[in-house]
């Protein structure tokens, strides 16, 4: 995944670990070094970034669509399971493991079409955190039987190692 790409179009990427928007330059050579849920981690001269899928073609790569919703929840125990599912395909752009088995994710609530999800950062300092937060939001919305949706940055408890699950220290080596 590291071969190095040469970017057919100005592209938006997000630096990592700020946050801060920017547009990386038509002709800039980058390798991806992430690619998981739907975003790309690309590493240039100008540092780290993280581009959305839907800006793939920019890295010469097809565009992924999107299947429309076809699950419909039953109750409303379906829809939280599928909140929780979707949480698990927001990935850190540094980490390759998902929010909720990094333990990330400290609560979620469902009640008459409203989400509200508690979640933390590996470091309070993070930029990445409202991108993040922006992220599982959108992805909440788009679930069928959501009406709202809240997405909570929380500090409380602090956010340590032991909290991530086993799948994900599986994925990180550390098992």
């Amino acid at each position: 995944m590291n071969d190095s790409i040469t970017l057919a179009r100005d592209v938006p990427a997000t630096r990592i670990p700020s946050g801060e928007l920017f547009t990386l330059p038509a002709g800039t050579e980058v390798s991806i070094t992430q690619s998981l849920g739907d975003t790309y981690t690309i590493f240039s001269a100008l540092g780290l970034a993280r581009i959305e899928g839907r800006d793939a073609d920019a890295l010469g790569l097809t565009v992924a669509t999107k299947p429309a919703a076809t699950v419909s929840a039953e109750t409303p125990a379906d829809i939280e399971r599928q909140i929780w599912d979707t949480l698990k395909t927001v990935y850190d752009p540094e980490i390759p493991v998902n929010i909720v088995d990094l333990g990330l994710v400290y609560d979620l609530v469902f009640d008459s079409g409203k989400a509200g999800v508690k979640m933390t950062l590996t470091a309070p300092g993070c930029g990445m955190g409202p991108v993040l937060q922006q992220e599982a939001q959108q992805k909440i919305l788009a679930l069928p039987g959501v009406a709202a949706a809240e997405v909570f940055l929380v500090w409380d408890p602090p956010w340590h190692q032991g909290m991530i699950s086993e799948a994900g220290r599986m994925k990180l080596g550390m098992v």
